[in-house]
């Protein structure tokens, strides 16, 4: 067969296909398509291994190369030629017929342009396209191209064709062509050049990702397939450009870190060699580029899978460092990683908890926000994802100083209890992690920021009882909600009710005005009502334009009125609660306003004021589920609480709601079922249920007679013999709801006051109780029947008795015990005390003299220390409980305008010094007396004075509360004067710099103040005094520092008062004044400046200024006042003035200076009233008989002595003797109400003992002058039994720690003699001949002579009286011997 044949341009003869006429230039297209199809398909046919036709077709093969065909304009012409081209290299592989690397460089450059017609899949022409590709691919043609010097170029200008013309049309075989070419190139090539890697990473940078997802995926699988051939040139790569700094290398240098996030993603193994390069990176000085690199790993060590913090443990924790990174945005990056983190590999939540526990106490707010955001954002993901560390610090950014901060932790907290305690998505497990959340978000509540009140409301509302619930459902949500909180959070959300209810009252009062005619007066109150109900809402600055705008809008719109009006009103509904608030919203809305500030703020106040929970039909179900309980059918043990818990919480649930919704209450089934609670068993049960009648039952006698009938009974049994709270209430609710009160409370009076039997005090203590309140409830029916029983019973029979000696001698070491320990007589006498007060607080007049009398009484208990009989038939727990009732009577009577008139000086110092009781809790309870009392402004301004003494408590938290006292009733005071107009009047009483005029005084006739120029007294002086000035002096407010600088300094040009004669008592005035004027020029600036007024001072404590003469005398030794000033610390800091040795048997030592002493349970910004739990002495005043109890007089344990500190020689010695050996023994102080008393050792006897101080309070008794004599010697050891108080002081340090076996104190053979007790407390004493003091206890002038008075039957039973006789007019001589001149002390 004859083969078409024609001549190359060089001569050679060119052999074609059959059929393929000579292919030239002169024919045309469609002719040299033909033609050129005929040879494709020739080629196409051919095999390697046919030599002669690969001989015969050679000359073609060339011819096909020539530029006419590269170069040819026809895009089909150019496919058949190159699909020819790929053929022959199949046919001649591996040698290629082209010998020239110039020809061979254009041959492939042309057959890679020619692969972009792989773009177009509909196209006509693209199976051939695809041909040309797996042709190429199958054969690896291009690794012809290794031997060509610039094969580089062809590559890369193939590897961009083969990326560009990738799509998502073209199916999975050409992908595996593209990736089988690429690869071959990659992986038999000496190397991958930057460029050709550009062209592959190029691909991966997130802009080129989204605009071809195809081109990524290529990439990516190209990178997978070729890693360990790759991995190197990508190593140089990185290598360069974050080591070196040469960015110029490759135009993706500014993406390297999103290359590197791909290629992680893609394979780690391709970034071996680079993470120790991003360990570099992540040190560098360069803060941008560190939060670069941190961006970079917060990917790559959170990503789903990844373990690369498992596999390169040195670059996690040089990552984990970056927590601490001085810059901030690194900070908060790492931050927001720790979410990914958590939820992705739970594994690493262990590592990252201490650097996020650092990170919430960040500086920044915007860290601290995000590690709450962190934390909470993988816990409603997964609550296992979080442990309890973590929420722990969330739970404490509840109390940060930013609000924006504290909102997110208290939301976020909000949002997990909602979740997995509301709704239980994760089981009881879960829902009992997060059960503490509902009591803290509580607890906020006693914040004082506004904003925080309301955010706790809202979440109430939102999350703990979701208010969009069902009756029924919302209202068993808020039983088992109240019966499972803590006791503090129920006193807070007590508090919540409260405060919404009183601002309720706020707006019923405002709308009340508005009905009124227009006047001065009233626009005056509806002014003061608008302030008043804008402090209770956010910013009250704005909030009172707000306020004023609204009562504006209230005024010209009665529909709006009527509107409130109804929201506001007992009947309201729940649903018609939410109507009336879109009402309201909808009405002041301004379409055109998207951003209502005003809106907002009257949204805040319908929150509030909008009763979304309770109403009639929900104290309905309250009383159903409570019904259930009683009757075991509830799901009580479902949820978390036994039914007797339930039962208890859901009375005390309704009481308070009975308070706050009374009228809601009003309903046959409500009082029928409280009725049923009233014959239960539970005492507290019963309590709230005659509660809740007291508060809601004003509509019973005339409304529900079958109730009346059966609770009349019920309320008599319960004041004659239920338990003393159950008769109070039970008095009071008969007072409270019933017409013919008068009635039934003489049907309960008579037959108690008859049956009235001191031998049996357990019987006593109800209609104690009982006839307390009824004398106080209806003064004109019983006070003067109260008059004979307070004669003949309570004062003579019961007071003035000690029938039962538990304790003889009173040895018995506790200071304090339980109430069920409290012997019943003790707790008679101190209801017979209550009884007086009530009985005085009724009458509310002194005409009879009765208070008088009841005062000297109250101020002989406090002398004697509780022992009033002296008889030591009373244990020191009991005296105890006496000194501390008889202390807040005298606070009690003193809220009575008529009764605080004749309370004397002396009672009121009297008084004062309870607050520094050797009872700790004694005087805990009486500081909360006294704040209480203070806060509601019921006290006079002088009982403030009284804390200033709280300096010299020996506890922390007990100074701490006292602090927070003075400035909470500071704080009120000061308010009430800004709000209150009128109040400007009586600035004597309200102000509270006038408190400084009682507080000099008071601390003048301290009766531990017994040396005027001793410097450690005047250093205690010197506390007090600030203790008292530092919280006035915080602010000076109108000049208030010289204002108190010109008051001290016109003290000292009166005469003290109580004394104006006493020289020395004047002195002792005057160096308090010095010494406040010490600490006021030391601690103000402002001082000197004028005064804004002149002073009044209280004519009752001073006399009037001497004006012919002017005392600017200093009193003060230059000494005194050189150590005053300099501010030298004590040696040793201990509470010389309470009334028993601080120390504790195996207790360290608490000073104040000491780092170990008990931290206060107060804080910053809560409320001293707060209830907060008192982690110190409160929780342990119940001790186990094995333990040593705080209030433990001589327990036997073994001592561990600590070797004392070695003395400074500028610090002053309080007792020289105690000092001569150089060695001296110091008893532990710090711990409360534990009197120590050690045997000395025979090498210590010589050592001289440190004398006692007067005991804090009381006067001390006076000894005989055979036991003063006896003890007069200082080198002789105390004796066996007897109570001292060592002072703390410093002595040098021994080699080593002792042990010492404290012994208890044993009875001794010989009976000291009873102490002497200065009764006149109205400093009228007269020496009779014989050398008794006679002591005149006045009663009633008016009585007969034969009838018994309040104190004429008192019989003494005092060992010391040799004579007592009944006075003609009712007074009571009590004989007794007088102190020994020089040691009486003046009260």
């Amino acid at each position: 067969m004859a083969f078409p044949q024609s001549k190359s341009a060089d001569g050679k003869i060119i052999i074609y296909p059959p059929g393929v006429k000579e292919i030239t230039d002169k024919i045309s297209n469609d002719e040299l398509v033909k033609r050129l199809k005929m040879v494709v398909k020739t080629f196409m046919d051919m095999d390697q291994d046919s030599e002669d036709e690969k001989q015969q077709y050679l000359p073609l093969a060339l011819h096909l190369a020539s530029e006419f065909f590269l170069r040819n304009p026809n895009k089909d012409v150019r496919l058949l030629v190159a699909c020819c081209l790929a053929d022959i290299f199949r046919i001649y592989a591996p040698e290629a017929p082209y010998t020239s690397h110039d020809k061979l460089k254009d041959i492939f450059m042309f057959i890679t342009r020619q692969l972009k017609g792989l773009e177009d899949t509909k196209s006509p022409q693209f199976n051939r396209y695809f041909y040309l590709l797996e042709n190429l691919a199958w054969v690896k043609s291009y690794n012809i191209c290794f031997e060509l010097e610039d094969c580089n170029e062809i590559f890369i200008q193939l590897f961009r064709t083969l990326f560009s013309v990738i799509n998502n049309s073209h199916n999975q075989k050409v992908q595996m062509h593209m990736l089988d070419l690429m690869s071959s190139i990659i992986m038999e090539g000496d190397g991958v050049t930057q460029d050709l890697l550009d062209s592959i990473l190029i691909n991966l940078i997130p802009a080129h990702k989204n605009m071809n997802k195809q081109a990524y995926d290529l990439a990516k699988v190209l990178l997978k397939r070729t890693a360990q051939t790759i991995e190197p040139c990508i190593a140089s790569f990185f290598n360069q450009v974050l080591v070196l700094g040469k960015s110029s290398v490759s135009d993706l240098s500014e993406h390297v870190f999103d290359l590197i996030m791909e290629l992680f993603a893609i394979d780690p193994h391709l970034l071996l060699s680079v993470m120790p390069q991003l360990e570099f990176k992540l040190k560098s000085n360069d803060g941008e580029e560190r939060l670069a690199v941190v961006r970079l790993l917060a990917k790559l060590f959170g990503a789903k899978d990844s373990e690369l913090a498992t596999q390169n443990r040195p670059l996690w924790q040089c990552f984990l460092g970056r927590f601490n990174d001085i810059h901030v945005p690194v900070r908060l990056e790492c931050v927001k990683f720790a979410s990914h983190c958590l939820m992705n590999h739970p594994d690493l939540a262990k590592d990252l908890t201490e650097y996020l526990k650092v990170r919430s106490h960040d500086p920044e707010e915007a860290i601290r926000h995000d590690v709450i955001v962190t934390i909470i954002t993988a816990g409603k993901k997964d609550l296992s994802l979080v442990n309890d560390q973590l929420l722990g610090f969330v739970r404490e950014r509840t109390l940060d100083k930013r609000w924006r901060v504290r909102k997110e932790a208290m939301m976020g907290l909000a949002q997990l209890y909602k979740k997995y305690c509301l709704h239980a998505e994760a089981g009881k497990e879960a829902a009992q992690k997060v059960n503490w959340i509902k009591d803290k978000l509580l607890h906020i509540y006693y914040q004082n920021s506004i904003d925080d009140k309301l955010l706790v409301e809202k979440i109430f509302a939102q999350y703990l009882v979701p208010h969009n619930l069902e009756t029924e459902e919302r209202m068993k949500c808020l039983y088992y909600l109240y019966a499972s909180l803590d006791p503090n959070a129920v006193k807070a959300l007590n508090e919540m009710w409260k405060c919404q209810n009183m601002l309720r009252s706020h707006v019923r009062e405002l709308l009340d005005l508005h009905k009124q005619p227009a006047s001065e007066a009233n626009n005056t109150a509806m002014f003061a009502k608008l302030m008043a109900i804008a402090k209770n809402l956010p910013d009250p600055g704005k909030a009172q334009d707000f306020m004023k705008k609204f009562n504006q809008v209230l005024g010209d719109d009665e529909r709006l009125r009527a509107q409130l009006e109804l929201l506001i009103s007992p009947a309201c509904s729940c649903k018609q609660a939410e109507v009336c608030v879109r009402e309201i919203t909808r009405k002041l809305a301004n379409p055109k306003q998207p951003t209502n500030p005003f809106l907002e703020m009257v949204k805040f106040l319908l929150e509030r004021i909008a009763p979304v929970h309770i109403d009639s039909e929900a104290i309905s179900s309250l009383v159903k589920l409570m019904n259930k309980s009683i009757e075991g059918t509830a799901d009580d043990e479902e949820e978390g609480v036994t039914p007797d818990s339930a039962i208890r919480a859901g009375l005390e649930l309704l009481k308070v709601l009975s308070f706050t919704h009374p009228t809601s209450f009003h309903s046959s089934e409500t009082y029928e079922s409280l009725l049923q609670c009233l014959k239960m068993e539970d005492d507290k049960v019963a309590e709230a249920a005659i509660q809740i009648f007291r508060n809601t039952g004003h509509k019973i006698e005339t409304d529900l007679l079958q109730i009346r009938s059966t609770l009349i009974p019920i309320l008599h049994q319960k004041a004659k013999r239920g338990t003393p709270r159950q008769a109070k209430q039970a008095v009071h609710c008969i007072h409270a709801i019933f017409t013919n009160k008068e009635v039934q409370l003489a049907q309960i009076f008579e037959p108690l006051s008859k049956s009235l039997n001191a031998d049996t005090p357990e019987q006593l203590i109800t209609p104690l109780v009982s006839l307390g309140h009824i004398a106080m409830l209806a003064p004109d029916q019983f006070a003067s029947p109260m008059k004979s029983v307070v004669a003949n019973f309570i004062v003579k029979d019961l007071l003035m008795n000690d029938r039962v000696c538990q304790f003889p001698g009173g040895k018995n070491g506790k200071l304090w015990t339980p109430n069920e320990e409290v012997s019943p007589e003790v707790l008679a006498k101190v209801q017979a005390i209550k009884l007086l007060v009530r009985w005085l607080l009724g009458m509310k007049n002194n005409q009879s003299k009765s208070a008088n009398s009841t005062l000297r009484l109250l101020s002989a208990m406090l002398v004697s220390e509780g022992d009033l009989t002296e008889q030591k038939k009373i244990s020191k727990s009991d005296m105890s409980r006496l000194r501390l009732a008889a202390g807040c009577a005298i606070l009690k009577l003193a809220q009575e305008p008529c009764y605080h008139e004749i309370i004397t000086p002396e009672q009121f110092q009297l008084c004062a010094l309870v607050i520094n009781d050797e009872c700790y809790q004694v005087r805990q309870i009486f500081a909360l007396k006294l704040h209480k009392a203070l806060g509601k402004l019921l006290l006079p301004l002088e009982y403030m004075a009284v804390f200033a003494l709280c300096a010299k408590d020996p506890v922390k938290e007990r100074r701490a509360h006292a602090r927070q006292c003075l400035l909470k009733n500071i704080s009120i005071r000061r308010e009430y004067i800004k709000q209150n107009p009128m109040a400007h009047e009586k600035l004597l009483s309200l102000l509270p710099e006038y408190v400084v005029p009682y507080t000099v005084h008071l601390l003048a006739h301290d009766p531990d103040f017994t040396k005027t120029q001793d410097i450690e007294q005047l250093r205690d002086i010197k506390e007090c005094l600030w203790f008292m000035l530092e919280v006035l002096m915080t602010k000076n407010e109108n000049n208030s520092h010289a204002f108190i600088r010109k008051m001290v300094e016109n003290i000292k040009q009166t005469k003290d008062a109580q004394a104006p004669d006493d020289g020395k008592m004047n002195e002792k005035l005057y160096i308090v004044c010095d010494v406040a004027l010490i600490v006021i020029t030391t601690k103000s600036t402002t001082y000197n400046l004028d005064s804004p007024k002149d002073p009044v001072l209280p004519t009752k404590f001073f006399t009037p200024p001497d004006k012919d003469s002017s005392n600017n005398k200093c009193y003060l030794s230059d000494e005194a006042k050189t150590l005053l000033l300099t501010g030298k610390p004590k040696p040793a800091t201990v509470l010389g003035t309470v009334n028993k040795p601080l120390s504790a048997a195996g207790r360290r030592p608490q000073d104040r200076a000491s780092g170990l002493e008990m931290g206060s349970n107060i804080s910053g910004n809560s409320e001293p009233s707060s209830p907060a739990p008192n982690r110190g002495r409160e929780q342990n005043s119940e001790v186990p008989e094995t333990e040593v109890s705080e209030n433990e007089e001589n327990p036997v344990i073994l001592l561990t002595v600590v070797p004392a500190k070695t003395e400074k020689k500028d610090e002053p010695v309080r007792n020289k003797t105690s000092t001569e050996r150089g060695k001296k023994r110091t008893a532990p102080a710090g711990s409360e109400n534990i009197q120590q008393i050690t045997e000395e050792r025979k090498s210590e006897e010589s050592v001289a003992p440190v004398p006692p101080k007067a005991r804090r309070g009381r006067p001390p008794k006076a000894v005989s002058e055979s036991n003063t004599a006896k003890n007069s010697d200082p080198n002789k050891a105390a004796g066996r039994g007897r109570k001292r108080v060592a002072a703390s002081q410093e002595s040098p340090a021994e080699p080593e720690t002792t042990n010492v076996k404290v012994p208890k104190q044993q009875e001794t053979n010989v009976k000291r003699a009873s102490a002497q007790r200065q009764m006149d407390l109205q400093r009228i004493q007269v020496l009779d001949s014989d050398g008794y003091s006679v002591m005149d206890l006045e009663s009633t002038p008016e009585s007969s002579a034969e009838e018994l008075d309040l104190f004429k039957s008192c019989e003494s039973s005092q060992n010391e009286v040799d004579n007592t006789k009944l006075a003609e007019r009712g007074f009571l001589q009590v004989r007794r011997k007088s102190m020994p001149k020089g040691r009486r002390q003046r009260l």
